[in-house]
């Protein structure tokens, strides 16, 4: 097949490295991207996965992006990334994103794609209005394969630490405990964080250290990390992802002691009420399982102790033939 199909005055072109920057550029202005979508982060991890993104251009206007990745004959928005978007710039208009989904869907199911998965990105992280996806995944008969339980602040409506958090922020300044922001992300990965999900899930981070250095020397910006030492060696931390809207500690880990000295108390302190500067959220991540049929009580009990509630992420399973049939009835 052709790397690109005509539907109309649209046109879809499969990503390669020449667009690079043009589809930087508009990850940069998209009302409902962040950084995670640029290049530079998703390429980090290419020889993982079957890139197959694809660009959606109005006349030779970039009126859309799909980050995505292909197994077998699914598309999947994306398997390296926390969440997925049908990317939309900010002067976008309904019935032309309409158009422009129908388009990709029309490309993929000829380029032998009979499935498009996409975990929709939570609101929260978009700059402004942007729920088409989710009104065309329903207009398509998508169906639901997972909502998660994620757990958020919103710092327009912040509640109070309760009494026990409070207490284990001035256990942790008791201790002695110092809080650095600082790029030693090896004393955490090697001391702490691979420790931890070795002994307690027999896994690995999602990233490893070399990678996570490499992405926070990318986006400095949007990459922090939050260590807290006793006695000068690293005993808890926490890897901190910032968007423009949303503060979420990517990685959190304390070591045996985190209760006893109050470390983690002392980390969410900071991250929560000191990196807020400009931000309007903050996102401690799922606390459900299995496809969110089940719900982590631990999990929501300690992060609702820090002023957080309920807010849900969805996951869809469309078929790409469905564009023949979709249609926006007008009144």
């Amino acid at each position: 097949m052709s790397d690109s199909k005509i539907k109309n005055n649209f046109k879809v072109v499969r990503y390669n490295a020449s667009f690079k920057d043009r589809w930087n550029s508009f990850v940069n202005e998209a009302k409902n991207s962040t950084f995670l979508f640029h290049r530079d982060f998703m390429d980090y991890h290419s020889d993982r996965f079957l890139d197959f993104s694809v660009l959606i251009f109005k006349d030779e206007e970039l009126y859309a992006l799909l980050p995505a990745n292909r197994v077998d004959n699914k598309v999947i928005s994306h398997q390296g990334l926390t969440y997925g978007s049908f990317i939309l710039k900010d002067s976008s208009k309904l019935f032309y994103a309409f158009e422009a989904f129908k388009a990709m869907l029309a490309f993929y199911e000829a380029e032998g794609v009979s499935e498009l998965e996409i975990r929709v990105i939570p609101t929260f992280y978009n700059k402004m209005p942007s729920d088409e996806l989710d009104y065309f995944l329903y207009k398509a008969n998508a169906k639901l394969l997972k909502k998660d339980v994620l757990m958020i602040i919103d710092y327009a409506h912040k509640l109070r630490f309760q009494k026990n958090r409070r207490e284990g922020i001035n256990k942790a300044l008791r201790s002695g405990l110092e809080l650095r922001v600082d790029s030693n992300f090896k004393g955490f990965w090697n001391d702490v964080l691979i420790p931890n999900l070795k002994n307690k899930h027999n896994v690995s981070p999602v990233h490893s250290l070399d990678e996570i250095e490499l992405l926070a020397s990318r986006f400095p910006s949007n990459i922090k990390q939050v260590n807290i030492y006793k006695d000068n060696k690293v005993v808890a931390g926490t890897t901190v992802f910032l968007t423009e809207t949303t503060v979420h500690p990517q990685y959190v880990s304390g070591n045996s002691d985190k209760n006893s000295f109050g470390s983690l108390d002392l980390a969410y302190d900071y991250i929560i009420n000191k990196m807020c500067d400009d931000k309007r959220y903050f996102d401690f991540n799922i606390s459900s399982e299995e496809n969110g049929t089940k719900i982590n009580e631990g999990l929501i009990f300690w992060k609702e102790s820090c002023g957080a509630r309920g807010h849900t992420a969805n996951t869809y399973l469309i078929e790409t033939s469905s564009y023949k049939s979709l249609q926006l009835q007008k009144v």
